[in-house]
């Protein structure tokens, strides 16, 4: 605001320049969607090694096309990836319903894992009470024992008017599970019962007199393993612990002795939630397959020594349950109801699949909830039949698929790369794919022969067939971070790493058919090995003479859009006028002539490389009426150098004496 003057004096007012730095976006942040081994069901999650996709994914599987383009990716220089899984279409998720009690029997809540497969067989889940005072509330522990991962929810509820609703913070997609989905059958149920055996509260002072008793256990899971065990408690020379957690550490030393000798199997024993009495919980391990197993005790020897009417862990004081939840469990038992046994499948996603559904944000849709990606790959899409590398599946169209990707990504201002189908394996059946086999023809994405073959770790490293877009989008990372998104990812430093070979290897008359066609060849030179030797859109046949025909400079037109989509949004609602244009031409202008001076247009000077319009040549009266702003960027791309061509002339007669 202007200053106010009321006194003589000096007065000090700042006035904005006007400068709103426009960031350029990231250009190589790749999308890929197909089948993994495990992990969330059509949910794109964000990885920056492939470690993580390790972690989150679960690593290379023989039948995922998409764990192998994952590794190339990193292996060839790719920084960030985004991974959506579809899963075999006749999988089965793993699933477990909780009662509220076992008098009544009521549907509390079921639990179903994320995504389909046998891995959410080995997720379980423990429930306690432990600080709780609300009737409703209850402490939510989810294990995944395959991967390791542990996931607390601390004071849900069973009231769906609190905001620490148990549906609504498990099920939150940015705070919530990542490995299961929970809902509640039955309204009227109560919250769950306890994991474990839960004896009631002790009175200590008649534990004073107790020497040398013993108590009995019991599993029901295996019964011939674990079956009538008796376990000396407390010893006639030992001193008797004076707190809950002393005996919990106590009995759980001794019972645990006891069962030393049966493999996987040992309990936990700490206060109940009054913190005045005992839960014992069977820790057993995936060795036993018994995670619901229950532990129950009666009397040891002599039966008149009766330690469990003083600890209350007999059955007329404690409430036995199967120790944990385990998805996927195959009995009813105690307060929990039969599950439904996750199953990985035999059928890979088919077309549908991988396209998925808009509104539902399932297959290549849930990148919509995604806020940027630049390239996408879908190795499923030309996957092979097992065991025939040279046999496409045929639950899969290649055509279909790409198209509705290439859909998207003009949408997203992506740039899809399309993998030659695994028929398409010699100079005929390229030309032909591509000249008319391949219907999908935006200037969006680009093709690319021949298909990949490298080792497989999973197979003693020896040579497969992949198709070649994990390897080419690590190579267009490794590209523009090192020259830029301005530099077509091709030539002798476009080594491909990790390959051992090419399916077919192409002579330079081979070559010289189908580059005019658009397609981009994989070469094998001496020195440089195998490399990327070709950079055009699928526009980019010479016949078309199309203004995208080359790769970096679409590539570099979509980074231009994102970036000033991005960074012109402040315009939104400032007054229309000339100092709104100024400012506009001063903000882009500054964000181009950073480019220019990075080498990423041709010219010598700004005036050649670029222009910025913003005025009332562009925007008219009537177009101010209509709210209208309109800017006009142009630039001078820089073009691969695709043929050079080298004149040697002989000079006769000029000898130098």
């Amino acid at each position: 605001m202007p200053v106010q003057a009321s006194y003589p004096g000096v007065y000090i007012e700042e006035i904005s320049s006007g400068v709103r730095t426009i960031t350029g976006v990231a250009t190589s942040v790749t999308a890929f969607v197909g089948y993994t081994s495990r992990g969330l069901d059509h949910r794109a999650k964000r990885l920056f090694s492939f470690s993580d996709f390790e972690r989150a994914f679960g690593g290379l599987a023989p039948d995922s096309e998409l764990s192998y383009a994952v590794q190339q990716f990193f292996a060839n220089g790719g920084g960030e990836a985004i991974v959506v899984r579809v899963p075999k279409f006749d999988s089965v998720a793993a699933s477990v319903t909780l009662l509220d009690k076992l008098a009544a029997g009521k549907k509390a809540l079921t639990f179903t894992a994320l995504s389909k497969g046998a891995w959410g067989n080995q997720v379980v889940i423990d429930v306690d009470y432990d600080g709780l005072t609300d009737a409703k509330a209850f402490n939510l522990t989810i294990t995944d024992h395959g991967a390791g991962t542990v996931e607390e929810f601390d004071h849900v509820t069973m009231d769906p008017a609190k905001s620490n609703y148990v549906v609504a913070v498990v099920n939150d997609e940015d705070s919530g599970s990542e490995l299961v989905s929970v809902a509640v059958p039955d309204a009227t149920a109560g919250r769950p019962a306890e994991s474990g055996t839960v004896g009631d509260d002790i009175v200590f002072a008649d534990l004073d007199n107790l020497k040398d008793y013993s108590i009995k256990i019991t599993s029901d899971i295996p019964a011939a393993a674990i079956a009538a065990i008796v376990v000396d408690v407390i010893d006639k020379d030992e001193t008797l612990p004076t707190s809950v957690l002393g005996l919990c550490r106590l009995m759980e030393r001794k019972i645990n002795l006891a069962l030393k000798d049966v493999a996987g199997a040992g309990v936990r024993c700490v206060p109940s939630s009054s913190g005045l009495g005992i839960r014992v919980i069977a820790n057993f391990d995936a060795e036993l397959a018994a995670y619901d197993a229950s532990l129950s005790f009666t009397a040891g020897t002599p039966a008149a020594n009766n330690i469990l009417a003083e600890v209350k862990l007999g059955a007329a004081d404690a409430t036995v349950n199967v120790a944990r939840y385990w998805l996927g469990t195959a009995r009813d038992a105690f307060a929990q109801q039969k599950g439904t046994l996750g199953a990985d499948g035999i059928l890979l996603p088919k077309t549908a699949d991988l396209i998925g559904n808009e509104a539902a944000f399932t297959g290549l849709y849930a990148l919509e909830k995604v806020d940027l990606f630049n390239l996408l790959v879908i190795p499923d899409a030309t996957r092979a039949v097992a065991g025939n590398s040279a046999k496409l599946d045929p639950n899969v169209s290649p055509n279909d698929i790409f198209a509705a990707a290439m859909t998207y990504c003009q949408k997203r201002r992506a740039f899809l790369l399309i993998d030659p189908p695994p028929e398409v394996n010699n100079v005929e059946a390229a030309a032909d794919w591509k000249s008319s086999g391949l219907t999908v023809h935006e200037k969006d994405g680009a093709a690319f022969f021949p298909r990949l073959r490298l080792p497989d770790p999973l197979n003693d490293y020896q040579p497969r067939t992949f198709a070649p877009s994990g390897v080419v989008a690590g190579l267009f990372a490794r590209t523009d971070a090192n020259r830029g998104v301005w530099k077509a990812p091709a030539g002798t430093d476009a080594t491909l790493t990790g390959v051992q070979s090419l399916v077919y290897k192409l002579t330079d008359a081979e070559n010289g058919s189908l580059n005019p066609l658009g397609l981009n060849c994989f070469r094998n030179f001496p020195i440089y090995g195998n490399i990327a030797w070709g950079s055009r859109t699928l526009v980019g046949s010479d016949a078309e003479g199309s203004e995208w025909k080359y790769v970096p400079v679409r590539r570099l037109a979509l980074y231009l859009e994102e970036s000033l989509f991005r960074g012109t949004k402040w315009v939104v609602f400032e007054p229309n006028d000339e100092p709104l244009w100024a400012q506009i031409r001063l903000n882009i202008g500054s964000f181009m002539q950073s480019l220019f001076r990075q080498g990423a247009f041709q010219g010598k000077t700004p005036r050649d490389a670029y222009l910025v319009k913003c005025d009332k040549e562009t925007t008219t009266q009537d177009d101010i009426n209509k709210g209208i702003v309109n800017i006009l960027v142009g630039f001078a791309p820089l073009k691969p150098a695709e043929f050079v061509i080298i004149k040697i002339q002989q000079l006769a007669g000029q000898i130098q004496a």
